[in-house]
């Protein structure tokens, strides 16, 4: 049998936490015995309240044992950092001596970070909080892809990625053979890699991928058109001509909006300065940023910041 221990933190992401529990659940009736066992513990050692408002009740208080699990997955969303368990440490410790795979599903992924157990390891979490994670941990290689299934780790965007993460689990710790059976039983169709987008790709063309690969590497510092054009083997024209027909915007309209949406990733999940975040979108000056930002969002960035964080404290 193998043994998985989920830990629950605060507003914990009810989705990711769902699609763990029922995926291994729906493997178990493939098999028709129970292959899999897990037990739920919270970071409060109290029932705890989720993303939805649903109130989850642990299974087991306490940090004890650790040395029989297989995997160990930390959920969380909101607020990773509310509640910091002082057994957690100890108990993946002996996980991971014993030769557990250590997880994070959502910001779980920035707990096990905090806890020092990604080092050298590659991390994947949901978008939204890949801005604060790059500021905290700058020596994590962060993926943007939708799970990250390594020998001793799995950490994944949470969502529906979770299915796909845990099935990977289950293909490798038993066989794909029941990964893909369990797959089908969901009705969840093929399962999805790793290295697959978390966000919707903005265009099939491959050129403009790449050129918006190219603008994104180089928010802070922009690239002049004309060298991303010469690196795409286009002339500026040809460029210009194949961006409106593909994206309906010329590249500096493209560039703006990636440098834009950057910012808004790190007003909305960092507390780096406004003038640092400036510097850090490509912007000569802060009078220059705030003036761009606020004719797009009718909101200054300071504004927008203070709005988001009262937003964000309102959710249950």
């Amino acid at each position: 049998m193998l043994r998985v221990c989920l830990v629950l933190f605060p507003r914990f992401q009810m989705l990711a936490y769902v699609l763990a529990t029922e995926t291994m659940r729906i493997a178990n009736k493939h098999c028709g015995k129970e292959l899999f066992s897990w037990e739920t513990r919270t970071a409060t050692a109290d029932p705890v309240v989720a993303s939805n408002g649903a109130l989850v009740a642990p299974d087991k208080t306490g940090w004890s044992g650790g040395e029989a699990f297989d995997l160990v997955l930390l959920c969380a969303g909101y607020e990773p950092f509310a509640v910091r368990p002082a057994g957690l440490g100890a108990l993946l410790a002996r996980a991971d001596r014993a030769g557990a795979v250590l997880g994070g599903l959502d910001t779980g992924t920035m707990v096990l970070a905090r806890l020092g157990y990604l080092a050298g390891h590659q991390a994947v979490l949901h978008h939204e909080a890949e801005a604060g994670f790059r500021e905290a941990w700058p020596e994590i290689a962060v993926s943007g892809g939708i799970y990250c299934l390594d020998e001793k780790r799995l950490t994944a965007a949470g969502g529906t990625a979770t299915g796909d993460a845990i099935l990977a689990w289950i293909a490798r710790t038993v066989s794909p053979e029941l990964a893909a059976a369990t797959s089908e039983d969901m009705a969840h169709g093929t399962i999805r890699g790793g290295a697959e987008r978390q966000r919707r790709q903005m265009t099939a063309d491959p050129v403009l991928l790449e050129m918006t690969d190219l603008m994104t590497a180089h928010l802070a510092e922009p690239l002049e058109l004309a060298e991303i054009a010469n690196r795409l083997g286009l002339s500026p024209k040809r460029l210009r001509t194949r961006c409106v027909k593909g994206l309906g915007q010329v590249p500096s309209q493209v560039y703006l909006r990636l440098r834009l949406d950057h910012a808004l990733d790190l007003l909305r999940n960092t507390e780096i300065p406004v003038t640092d975040i400036a510097i850090a979108t490509g912007f000569g000056s802060l009078a220059g940023f705030s003036r761009t930002f606020k004719a797009t969002y009718r909101a200054t960035p300071r504004s927008f910041r203070a709005g988001a964080a009262k937003a964000g404290s309102s959710v249950p």
